[in-house]
Parts: structure tokens; sequence; C-alpha cells
């Protein structure tokens, strides 16, 4: 198990995780800029299956997600945990509540469709699912979804032989091979989760597969923004963010990263939904 740099154990459970899933709003401008966005093809299926316009944007931090879809002609509310994300989504005009989503209240409103990138693992995968029903009219979709980003094989290989030496205590950060594959057990939660409402029809999963070309400084730009960053210390991160500038600066400056976007989604059954 993963220790934090005060050396306690870090929880199995990403949601039970609240350090980490809390630390993201420390640089909410390095966040919006540097984190990728989602690509064309997910947005066109989630509008296509959504049954109207009206959606929640689950943990929609500095708004990323929530203004694509905005662009493709959703009305989109967000629900944050961090009033840090959610002031800097606002500045673009997105009307965004300051909530734990397991707790948050939706006041009787309803929505087509429920979403979350990058965040359902912060969020109790049973009591968010539930929620999520609460908030859904019935033929709802509720999708959550992550960008797993794949270099090739040598860079994979260089960047893992990094942490290895930097941050031994975080392995996570020294597999060689992730894949869509390596999310499987996270979407199994979020698919047990979904089922134990009794409030969705079976759930799917969908992939969507991309490229971004990134350079040194778009990468280095990156990592600051994962959770694990905010665990390590200053020392500890400029050591990382030298080593793994020095892989690229080998590799020619630049590299390409292969994205497969991993989503989880469920349409809600047509009968009434009790709140959790």
């Amino acid at each position: 198990m993963p220790t934090s740099r005060s050396g306690r154990s870090l929880p199995s459970e990403p949601h039970q995780a609240r350090q980490w899933a809390e630390s993201f709003g420390s640089d909410p401008e390095r966040y919006d800029r540097a984190r990728p966005r989602y690509p064309d093809a997910l947005l066109e299926r989630l509008v296509a299956t959504a049954p109207g316009p009206d959606v929640l944007d689950v943990g929609c931090g500095t708004g990323i997600v929530a203004r694509q879809l905005r662009a493709a002609g959703c009305r989109v509310l967000g629900v944050e945990v961090d009033p840090r994300m959610a002031d800097w989504a606002r500045r673009d005009g997105l009307e965004v509540e300051v909530a734990a989503f397991e707790s948050w209240d939706p006041a009787g409103r309803t929505f087509d469709a429920v979403v979350s990138g990058q965040t359902w693992h912060w969020i109790d995968p049973a009591a968010g699912a539930a929620r999520a029903a609460h908030a859904l009219r019935p033929g709802g979709l509720l999708a959550a979804f992550w960008n797993v980003g794949v270099p090739s094989p040598e860079i994979a290989e260089a960047f893992a032989e990094v942490a290895r030496r930097v941050v031994p205590e975080l392995p996570m950060l020294q597999q060689t091979a992730a894949s869509a594959q390596a999310y499987t057990a996270l979407l199994d939660k979020a698919a047990d989760g979904i089922r134990r409402t009794n409030a969705f029809g079976a759930p799917e999963r969908w992939e969507f597969g991309w490229r971004r070309s990134y350079t040194r400084d778009e990468w280095l730009d990156q990592i600051p923004t994962s959770g694990f960053a905010g665990q390590l210390g200053p020392e500890k991160l400029r050591e990382l963010l030298a080593g793994v500038g020095e892989v690229i600066d080998a590799a020619g400056g630049g590299f390409t990263m292969d994205y497969t976007t991993v989503t989880i989604a469920a349409t809600r059954a047509d009968a009434p939904v009790r709140p959790a």
C-alpha cells in the first residue's frame, strides 16, 4: 500500500483518500491548462445517448468537461467539492455548486445525464450511483470516464526507472504496461456500484482511442496536477521532474501519448428512485 509523505498508509479505496482527492485545487490554473481534454467521439456519444441537454457534471473541477459539453449544446451544472476549483470554473460562466456529491442535494431538480470525467473513483461508488439515480430523469444517462495514457514502451520504461529511483514508495508510477486494461478494477467497482442501486440497466463499457503529442514542457506542466504530486514534497517533486525531463530530452524533446478514454455508462430505469 502506498504511503503519504507523512509516512501514513493511504486507504486502499480511492474515495477514502480524501487528502489526495482534495489536493487538486492547489493550482487550478495549471490544472486547467495542463490536463488533457476528452475526445469528440465521447462527447458525441454522450449527447446522442442522453434524452436531453440538461447535464450534471460531478467533480467538475475547473470545468474541462463542462465547457466541452456546453460547446456541444448542453446546459451544464457542476458539482465540485473544492471551492478553489469551483471558483475557477465559474470564471468562464459555468454554474457550480460546492459539495461532496454523495451528500449533494438536487433540491428537486432532475437531469438528462450525470457525467464524471476523471473523478468517479474519488466518490463512493454505491452512494454516488444512488445519488445519480435520484438526480436523473427516467431514461437518463450516467457516464463516468477516464483518460488512460500510454507512451511507447521505451518511454514508459524510462519514466518507470525515474520513479523507482525517486519515489520507490509509489509503485503505481513504476508500471511499464499501463493500458485501458489496467483500469479494470476501477471500472468494475463503478459498475458494481451502479448495479447495487437496482435503478439502472446493465452498465456498458465504451472505449475511445486518440493521440496527443507532448513537448517536454507540456508534460512537465501536467505532472504536478496529479494526485500523488501533492504528497511528495517540493524536493522530491523537483527531482522527479528533472528525471522525467531528462528522459524526454533524450527522446528528442517530445513524445506521443496514446490515450484510451474508458467509460462506464448506464441508463436509469423508468421506476421512481428514492434518495440514498
